[in-house]
């Protein structure tokens, strides 16, 4: 079976580093790529064909606008926002015949719940 692909994007380089430690140990993820710079995503996502993009949320707690852009161009990519500040939840989005997004654990479970398309709701966002 395929790995399941992650491009790590757009977070604070010690939030990178967290989350590609969190899950590089794990032989059915593979790291595609990492960026730095939110002007860089478009670019990396069209060249790694990641099945997930984990990005930086920002404090307003809104669909990042490159989310939206990534999700209209890529509806099958899911995303996982992790806040900057220490919170209980990371929020996960993807497409259907709309953009939906969960709040789901802020976590290593919860992250990789999500990954593997076993994450467990904490609570349903519209």
């Amino acid at each position: 079976m395929r790995p399941i692909r992650v491009l790590v994007a757009n977070q604070p380089r010690l939030m990178r580093e967290l989350v590609m430690a969190t899950i590089a140990d794990h032989s059915d993820i593979e790291i595609v790529g990492e960026v730095q710079d939110e002007s860089e995503i478009a670019a990396a996502v069209e060249r790694s064909q990641p099945d997930f993009l984990i990005i930086a949320l920002g404090r307003s707690r809104r669909l990042p606008a490159v989310c939206e852009a990534i999700l209209h161009d890529h509806p099958r990519i899911k995303v996982l926002a992790v806040p900057p500040a220490r919170t209980n939840f990371v929020m996960f989005y993807w497409t259907s015949s709309r953009v939906q997004s969960n709040r789901i654990e802020a976590s290593e479970v919860g992250i990789l719940g999500a990954i593997r398309g076993k994450a467990q709701p904490a609570e349903r966002v519209q």
